[in-house]
């Protein structure tokens, strides 16, 4: 067994924040050492922790149409890597899922990604995986989305796929019609790359 195997299956068996789960651990994550796209997302939905399969839901369905793949392609491991910033479901809010377990990423993030030595692309979903993946880059996820091409074409910063962005995305018509397009494009050729 590899390292990373022992690491996956440790990660697999955490039980590190248990107390504070109303539906107990279930971390879901995916990658290999191959991966060439990472997914920098939150933390699992109610539905993803029934199935353990990574945005299994509408979210995960708007996210692959923005990508231009296929399941197939996306929850193939050797391709994509899929990390949230908390690997289990941390419960309901007032307004949405709860943010990530904050136990979660400094007991696991660094480890992995030290595992992820192919990756060509990194997507950063959301407001949490923002603040550790691109510190400093703007006070608002608009910011941060907006200065996209900073660090075009290793890392893109995209909002949380989900339905309750539905305003955000009226809101900020550039998105699909600037980004999406050679984002689309940038991944693709990451994806037909043979090196």
């Amino acid at each position: 067994m590899t390292a990373l195997s022992h690491l996956l299956e440790d990660v697999r068996a955490c039980t590190l924040c248990a107390a504070h789960l109303p539906l107990g651990p279930r971390p879901v994550v995916q990658m290999s050492a191959s991966s060439r796209i990472l997914i920098a997302g939150q933390a699992p939905g109610r539905k993803v922790h029934e199935t353990g399969i990574p945005f299994n839901d509408v979210s995960g369905n708007r996210l692959r149409e923005w990508l231009g793949i296929s399941r197939e392609v996306f929850y193939d491991e050797t391709k994509l890597a899929i990390l949230g910033m908390g690997f289990c479901f941390p419960g309901t809010g007032k307004s949405g899922d709860l943010p990530p377990r904050p136990e979660c990423a400094p007991a696991w993030r660094a480890p992995l990604l030290a595992h992820l030595k192919n990756v060509r692309l990194t997507l950063v979903l959301g407001q949490y995986a923002m603040a550790y993946h691109l510190p400093g880059r703007g006070k608002t996820l608009t910011d941060v989305v907006t200065g996209w091409r900073r660090d075009w074409p290793l890392i893109v910063p995209l909002p949380h796929p989900s339905p309750r962005n539905q305003a955000w995305l009226k809101r900020n018509p550039w998105f699909e019609q600037e980004l999406l397009p050679v984002l689309r494009l940038r991944i693709a050729d990451v994806l037909s790359d043979d090196d």
